[in-house]
């Protein structure tokens, strides 16, 4: 059990790459007394002006604003000098070619400055385990541009969001408690040990879940739980 406490727990060094002198002071103490521990504020500038870092990241958060080619050397170099680091941008908006760009040249997820701070901790938490995020809005957009026959993958992190049926959206309490164990990324076969059942019946669940919140996979429903379980406080 320590073991797995530590590895909870664990602190990643993060580093502050911001334009906006406003947005690191914001980022800062947003993440005070979390695991991403900003340990720099570090700079956009091309090399050589940029200075070197005094710490090896396990996260950067660069500062989004302006989307630009620019912007895309800048995490295309990142990725390069420090391939096990996680990428996040953020700004106040996104445009799709720019967040599909960003994705091939290395970075790892995308967060608007309009989220909350439960919603941006979740989100740099499943960056750290190697998942893709996006803006749900983002999403959607994409999702429209899909053949009507496209099934989109559960299991992927780039996958687009099931039909959304408002019809059904509350949860029973069964699934609003899988729900959560989705949030702490527990996979299926210890869900059903600790519930109790069957493996199958948890995925069944999984899927009606996913279909309730119009979620595309786990990790986009449990952002959704995040916004609505957490944030919200309110049961579904």
């Amino acid at each position: 059990m320590s073991g797995t406490a530590s590895k909870d727990h664990k602190e990643y060094v993060t580093v502050l790459i911001c334009k906006n002198s406003l947005l690191s002071m914001g980022l800062e103490l947003l993440l005070a007394d979390t695991r991403f521990a900003v340990s720099e504020i570090g700079s956009d500038e091309p090399p050589p002006q940029r200075p070197r870092l005094h710490v090896q990241p396990d996260l950067f958060i660069v500062d989004g604003s302006p989307s630009s080619q620019e912007l895309l050397t800048s995490i295309k170099l990142l990725k390069v000098q420090h391939p096990n680091a996680k990428i996040v941008v953020v700004a106040d908006n996104f445009d799709i070619d720019f967040v599909r760009l960003g994705i091939d040249t290395g970075a790892d997820g995308f967060c608007l400055t309009t989220s909350d701070r439960e919603v941006l901790i979740k989100l740099l938490e499943l960056v750290m385990t190697g998942e893709k995020i996006v803006p749900g809005a983002l999403v959607l957009s994409m999702l429209s541009e899909m053949t009507p026959n496209a099934k989109p993958d559960q299991d992927s992190p780039t996958a687009v969001p099931l039909q959304y049926d408002a019809g059904i959206h509350r949860l029973s309490p069964r699934e609003a408690e899988i729900l959560r164990s989705l949030m702490r990324g527990e996979p299926n076969k210890v869900i059903a040990r600790k519930l109790d059942v069957a493996e199958a019946t948890i995925k069944v669940h999984v899927k009606a879940i996913l279909r309730k919140v119009g979620a595309a996979n786990r990790t986009q429903a449990a952002l959704w739980a995040t916004e609505h379980l957490t944030t919200k406080g309110s049961k579904p």
